[in-house]
């Protein structure tokens, strides 16, 4: 992967990179590189659709590839569905709540007590 470097940067620049970077958990590099990605995704002026830059390897196994993450993965959107017709599904799928099995609290008590 190539790299890139940026040099003279106003302090207050880099002090509100480095504050931006905090808030959202990511390291200074990790919040630079997302930055870059919302930038390349953005249409250009008068265009409506977001560049796909080509990759070595990146095909979907299904559905329309939309962009690429950090790492060269492709995202994919494979249809659109409402948060209401999921819940309807697996409601379906699943109509009974389930009682059998570890309950969270006994798999952390017993992994705390282990110690």
């Amino acid at each position: 992967m190539p790299t890139l470097s940026i040099k003279d940067v106003p302090e207050q620049w880099a002090e509100a990179l480095r504050q931006r970077s905090a808030r959202n958990h990511r390291s200074l590099q990790g919040e630079l590189m997302s930055l870059i990605e919302r930038a390349i995704g953005e249409p250009p002026s008068g265009a409506s659709a977001s560049i796909n830059l080509p990759r070595q390897g990146a095909t979907a196994s299904a559905g329309q590839v939309v962009g690429f993450d950090r790492l060269g993965h492709p995202i994919t959107r494979r249809g659109t569905k409402t948060i209401e017709q999921i819940a309807a599904e697996h409601l379906e799928r699943f109509p009974e709540p389930f009682t059998q099995g570890p309950m969270s609290v006994d798999i952390i008590r017993q992994d705390r007590d282990s110690r």
